[in-house]
This record gives structure tokens, C-alpha cells and sequence, in this order.
């Protein structure tokens, strides 16, 4: 007797990975789905390694250490590359907005690894200018950085962690997997589907107004993309002395921290060194001058903007884009 057995294939079982931790000053949950029991730790360490070892300011030795404190010999590697000409798209793009050069400013107003200058005057910020400004930098044929003024420093912090993302993605897909969760600090790439769910990745948009209670503005399904925000809200610093309060947002263009009715900016595109960039730029720049690179830019970035009108009440701007990604 011959028996058919028809029909009866089972489904394919799929396999939750996770790997939790702390890096970058923060912490990283990386979720990868597959058919088996799988652990990345040791490629996630070496990623982040590299990672700190090129870009960290908070590493004595690090090559943006070096290069800050006056090593105008060392062959900056494909990372530092990567950034620095994603930096240099962003700062054009921006009209000067966004402007890595910051550096000597961010330390001053206590937001860096070096010294914190107390109750910085007009004159001391105006020094500190000279040193600001990415038309007096560059990279050299040989990948050496040129810069036209010694005391110039770099901090990319504000774009870097997005391209940590990005190269945690691309080592899960050297792996063949094809659908995961990358968050770092907030900021996340999502890629194909969650299938142990059947369902989209899902991520939340904190609010600003209730981020102690971790509230969120929107909750947004997304696909093949990677988001990132900014915002004020969390990182400050208040003067011991004064108590005077001061954002980490850095006008380039003015040397002070900004003073700004903008919230928060969230950025969807397709890499997250590209949101992290224009989030930052978005949180410097006013609303309306947004608006119209989000304009210029339709398709290939989407945004959801917090700020505060002028009788102070809390508004939202979204994207097309943005609105249609929402969960209803």
C-alpha cells in the first residue's frame, strides 16, 4: 500500500535573535529573524570596535582624536571617508547649517571630552569661530585631511551613530539575513519584516513633552528604511554657576547653542547616516527653510517635526510620506 502525502509541507519556522548591550554612550537592541539559532555578538563587538577606534571623540586614540590634536599625517580609513563626505553633502544641502567643524565650540559649551569654558562671552565664542567653517578643511589625495587652520576640530557625533547603524545592517547582511531590527540610542534600521509576527517592524517617535514617561508622538510602521531623530529635549547642560540652561544644538553660524521653538525632528531615508545628518540640520535650520529642502528632497526623505508656535502650543509637521507611514 502506497500512501501520498499531499499538502502536508510544513511551514517554515522562523527564529528570533537578539543581542542587547551598551556602545556609543548608550545602548543597542539588534533583533535578526532566521531559521536557526544564530549569535552575532562577536561581529557586533568588531563593528563597533572599529567604529570607535576611527570616529570616537571620546578615544584618546581614536583617528578623529589624533587628527583633532594636530596629526595632519594619518590615512583616515573608509569610515572616517564615508562620514566625512555624507557630512559634506548634508553641510551644502543645509546652507551651513550643518557643520562638523564644531568641534572647539562643542567642547566649550560643555557637550564634549574637552574642557567646558564657563559663562562664554561674545569675545571668547568670536575666537572660537575662527576654527568653525568646512570650506577650511578637506581631503587629500592620499586621504590625509588638510586643514587650513590647525585648531579646527572635528565632532561628527551628530551623524556618526547613524553610519554605526548602517554597518551593523550590512554585517547582519554579509550574513545572508535579510530581515532585522538595528536600534542604537533611538535610531534604526529596519529591514524586510518582522516574521515571526507577520507583521512590519514597528517603531515609536518619542514625544518630547512626555519623554520621561517615554510617551510617544507616533508609532510608524517601516520597511527597507532607517530613522533617526534630534531634539533638545534630553541633552543639556546647565551652568553650575548661573543655572542657566543650554541645548546641544550648536548654531555653526552664530557659535551659541540654539534657541529655537523646534522640539524634536524625526528623519525616514534610506540610510541612517543620511536621517541622523538631516535631523540634526533640521533642529539648527528654521521651519519654513525645512520645508523647502524637504521639498527639493521629496522621495527621498521623509520628516515628522515638534515645535512650538507662537503662543507656545505644541504643533506637528509631517511629511506625505511621513503621514502615510503612520499606524493608524
Amino acid at each position: 500500500m502506497t500512501v501520498l502525502l499531499l499538502g502536508c509541507k510544513s511551514k517554515p519556522k522562523f527564529i528570533k535573535n537578539q543581542n542587547v548591550g551598551s556602545a556609543l554612550g548608550t545602548t543597542y537592541s539588534i533583533i535578526y529573524i532566521s531559521n536557526q539559532e544564530l549569535n552575532f555578538q562577536r561581529e557586533i563587538d568588531s563593528v563597533f570596535t572599529v567604529f570607535n577606534n576611527s570616529l570616537s571623540t571620546y578615544h584618546p586614540d581614536s583617528d578623529i582624536s589624533k587628527i583633532n590634536n594636530g596629526d595632519s599625517t594619518l590615512v583616515v580609513n573608509q569610515m572616517f571617508r564615508d562620514v566625512f563626505f555624507q557630512s559634506q553633502v548634508i553641510n551644502v544641502e543645509s546652507n551651513g547649517y550643518f557643520d562638523p567643524t564644531v568641534g572647539v565650540l562643542v567642547d566649550a559649551w560643555g557637550f564634549g571630552p574637552g574642557k567646558a569654558l564657563h559663562q562664554l562671552d561674545s569675545v571668547q565664542v568670536d575666537s572660537l569661530m575662527r576654527y568653525v567653517g568646512w570650506m577650511h578643511i578637506g581631503l587629500n589625495r592620499d586621504y590625509t585631511i588638510a586643514k587650513m587652520k590647525p585648531g579646527i576640530k572635528f565632532d561628527f557625533n551628530a551623524i556618526a551613530k547613524g553610519y554605526a547603524i548602517d554597518r551593523l545592517g550590512k554585517m547582519l547582511e554579509k550574513h545572508n539575513i535579510q530581515n532585522y531590527l538595528v536600534e542604537v540610542g533611538g535610531e534604526v534600521v529596519a529591514k524586510g519584516t518582522n516574521l515571526i509576527s507577520n507583521k512590519p517592524w514597528t517603531v515609536g517617535v518619542d514625544d518630547p513633552n512626555n519623554f520621561m514617561k517615554r510617551g510617544t508622538a507616533a508609532i510608524i510602521h517601516l520597511k527597507d528604511k532607517a530613522l533617526a531623530s534630534s531634539g533638545n529635549y534630553r541633552k543639556f547642560r546647565v551652568d553650575p554657576e548661573t543655572g542657566e540652561k543650554y541645548v546641544h544644538t550648536i548654531n555653526p553660524k552664530t557659535g551659541y547653542p540654539k534657541i529655537s521653538n523646534i522640539l524634536s525632528t524625526t528623519v525616514i531615508a534610506d540610510f541612517c547616516i543620511q536621517a541622523d545628518g538631516y535631523a540634526t540640520a533640521f533642529m539648527a535650520m528654521d521651519l519654513e527653510d525645512t520645508k523647502i529642502l524637504l521639498e527639493e528632497k521629496k522621495g527621498e526623505l521623509e520628516a515628522f517635526i515638534i515645535y512650538l508656535d507662537e503662543e507656545g502650543n505644541t504643533k506637528e509637521f509631517m511629511t506625505l510620506g511621513f503621514e502615510e507611514m503612520v499606524v493608524k
